[in-house]
């Protein structure tokens, strides 16, 4: 394994933290509520983050969800690359890809997921969705949406066509989320058999963790930083020997939460067995996620309590991304289903490369 990210991935998360750090202050994201910043997102756009993640692959993609995740930036990036820019690259027809793609990559079209599948939709002979998704992140501003039938079939669903509904839901985290619901609407798919359908939702959940990890990185700083430099008895809190156990504690769990999504980003876009990793991610994102940001919020004392605080929005983040795709016990109990198969469907035997390396 080598997590060392190439120059091209270094410089995109670089760039990706300026424009984030410029423009996803405390002020305009108070000022957004629970929508998107349009300024923002054609600034990312227009640098060409969204397209870049068909060269940077599902690696560099974390990096960058990473510095999304240091200032909750509330813009579509992460739905669009899981759920919109991956899926076309690798099980798009390459008429798909000539179509959608373009339109993804300069911010002109949305996409988000109804993930994961619970059996709300169903799919007629003649491809005609009909169904309820209670809840879509990002809806409120996609173009587009990757929609899992019964069968775990993947469709594409436009969502200004007839037999489409939408309508505003608010969640946690302001994440501009709606409810889907379809009424025999036109779909075309994406790919073939339910092996799609696991592997969109493998680079989803890694996605997302990667997503978790730069929240609880970005929460832990505040703390840090307030801890720093408010003092308690003449002195600064965080040489409170309590203090410093819980932020190292913090430390540990954001670590344990990136190299698990690393490894299994990695995994994935070496095209090896990758299933049981980025359940492992998920779960790591979820448990340890939320110990990071009840720590960063309690590590704010008082502070901490304020709904207007920065430190909150982070609280808020880490919870939404805690249930959002699986939450702990849920991910570990289909993570305990997989590793029982009898032979693993997901750890088949070493491929070629793998046992050339071992």
């Amino acid at each position: 394994m080598d997590f060392r990210p190439t120059e091209e991935q270094t410089a995109a998360a670089g760039l990706a933290a300026r424009i984030f750090g410029d423009l996803a202050t405390h002020e305009r994201l108070a000022a957004a509520g629970s929508g998107s910043d349009a300024e923002l997102w054609k600034a990312l756009t227009s640098a060409g983050l969204t397209a870049a993640v068909e060269d940077v692959g599902l690696l560099g993609l974390v990096l960058l969800l990473e510095e999304q995740g240091r200032t909750t930036a509330q813009v579509p990036y992460a739905a669009t690359c899981a759920y919109g820019i991956l899926p076309l690259v690798r099980h798009g027809s390459a008429d798909q890809r000539a179509r959608l793609y373009p339109a993804l990559g300069t911010g002109e079209a949305v996409a988000t997921g109804a993930f994961p599948a619970r059996g709300r939709i169903t799919a007629a002979p003649d491809g005609r969705l009909t169904g309820a998704v209670p809840v879509v992140p990002w809806l409120r501003d996609a173009t587009h949406v990757l929609v899992p039938d019964a069968e775990r079939s993947l469709w594409l669903v436009r969502t200004d066509l007839p037999g489409v509904e939408t309508s505003a839901v608010e969640t946690t985290a302001p994440w501009a989320a709606g409810r889907l619901t379809l009424t025999g609407a036109r779909a075309e798919p994406l790919g073939q058999g339910p092996r799609v359908y696991e592997d969109v939702l493998a680079v989803a959940r890694t996605a997302f963790a990667g997503l978790q990890a730069g929240v609880c990185a970005g929460s832990l700083a505040r703390a840090v930083e307030h801890t720093s430099t408010r003092e308690q008895f003449g002195r600064p809190l965080s040489t409170n020997q309590a203090v410093m156990l819980r932020a190292a504690d913090a430390h540990m769990d954001t670590e344990a939460i990136r190299v698990t999504t690393y490894e299994a980003a990695w995994r994935i876009d070496e095209a090896l067995p990758a299933a049981e990793h980025a359940l492992t991610a998920a779960w790591w994102a979820s448990e340890a996620g939320k110990r990071v940001v009840h720590a960063g919020q309690h590590l704010h004392g008082g502070m901490g309590a304020d709904l207007d605080h920065p430190v909150h929005r982070h609280f808020l983040w880490g919870r939404q991304l805690d249930a959002y795709l699986g939450c702990g016990s849920e991910l570990l109990a289909e993570l305990g289903t997989l590793l029982a198969e009898d032979p693993p469907a997901a750890r088949a035997a070493l491929s070629t490369r793998e046992r050339e390396e071992s």
